[in-house]
């Protein structure tokens, strides 16, 4: 329950951290801009369950796939979709700890 909730925050706290620090003149828009990437998490609809807190988003969902990420990356070299690009590997960096926290939680339940 805990975890979830962290999560989301830090969907939203992280990108205010980046836009204050590095866009200070803008980062109200930087920030809503890279807040407005979470629709990448429409293609969880496609997935059935489509909530399933013991899975990890990367590599499952078509928008979390190695080649977008790799994409997201390539946003950021160009000016006009540097916050979008950004944005979206925040998330994806902040489900990637999703992942990591969800392996680790179920090694532990394993030992037990």
């Amino acid at each position: 329950m805990f975890h979830s909730v962290f999560h989301s925050a830090f969907h939203f706290l992280i990108p205010g951290l980046i836009a204050i620090l590095f866009f200070k003149k803008r980062w109200r828009l930087s920030w809503l801009i890279m807040v407005v990437t979470m629709a990448v998490d429409l293609d969880h609809l496609m997935a059935n369950p489509i909530y399933d807190p013991n899975r990890c988003s990367i590599n499952f969902h078509p928008l979390h796939s190695d080649i977008a990420i790799l994409l997201y990356g390539l946003m950021t070299a160009f000016p006009k979709s540097r916050l979008v690009g950004l944005g979206l590997l925040i998330h994806m960096a902040i489900d990637l700890g999703d992942c990591t926290w969800i392996q680790h939680s179920l090694q532990q339940f394993a030992l037990y």
